[in-house]
């Protein structure tokens, strides 16, 4: 189904951390293609910013027809965003981008996420039908990491040793002995890179979920390329638009 912009109503907006926020959303057409990985472009009120922000799902109330978001402001538009309550209006496109695959019941993954990238691994927390583990880092305050619980055995770091590892997720991975036949993660770059790294030394079959700024969110403008193994049908080099055709790649298909 072809994508367009909708104006949908804001459930609840609530402050999870001083720049971090959740916004819960009544979308039910998007909600019936939605999953775990994918991410909506909201677009700011004001007709000056006319580039929309991506921002990824967090959870997905199909039930109900509601889809969470949880980003921190980082700019005019989040900043804007932030500012919205319940019963207001937004402009939002999606579900956009290829989300994580399915798993087999019988494999054990490993759910890893950074920072912002946290988020996107709750869908995938609840959506996975096997035994998963969360490993999730941060710099120092926590936020999201009991929503994982029921799902699975949860294990933090942080940069200042305040709870969980001190140190990065992969230290946390070393330090409890975690083992998996897959890893799904989504983070910085940095971050990324190590657990490709990682992952291809254990021999794990590996996901990422790339971040990037993007402009149209369609793939179109090619503004939110990374370097890739192979060349892109569509750019005729060694790119591939982390909107359209991800924003999840497999590790071995893309370039840190």
């Amino acid at each position: 189904m072809a994508k367009v912009k909708q104006t949908v109503v804001i459930n609840s907006q609530k402050k999870l951390l001083e720049d971090v926020f959740c916004m819960w959303l009544h979308c039910p057409e998007i909600v019936k293609e939605a999953h775990g990985g994918q991410f909506l472009s909201l677009y700011s009120a004001d007709g000056a910013k006319l580039l929309p922000r991506p921002i990824s799902i967090c959870e997905i109330d199909r039930e109900n027809g509601n889809l969470c978001l949880v980003y921190r402001v980082v700019g005019a538009g989040t900043r804007e965003f932030s500012t919205y309550q319940a019963k207001d209006l937004i402009t939002v496109m999606g579900p956009l981008g290829n989300g994580f695959p399915q798993i087999s019941p019988e494999k054990k993954v490993l759910l890893i996420g950074g920072g912002i990238g946290i988020p996107p691994m709750l869908q995938m927390a609840k959506e996975l039908n096997c035994e998963k583990t969360a490993v999730l880092g941060y710099r120092d305050q926590l936020f999201l990491n009991h929503e994982f619980e029921p799902y699975g055995k949860v294990y933090v770091a942080t940069e200042d040793g305040s709870a969980g590892t001190r140190g990065n997720v992969l230290d946390a991975v070393r330090e409890n002995g975690l083992l998996a036949d897959v890893i799904l993660a989504c983070g910085p770059t940095p971050m990324l890179r190590a657990v490709k790294e990682y992952g291809m030394k254990q021999k794990i079959e590996t996901f990422l979920s790339m971040e990037e700024k993007m402009a149209c969110g369609i793939g179109a403008c090619l503004a939110c390329v990374c370097q890739s193994e192979e060349v892109d049908a569509h750019s005729h080099v060694h790119n591939k638009r982390i909107c359209k055709d991800g924003p999840v790649f497999r590790a071995e298909e893309v370039t840190l």
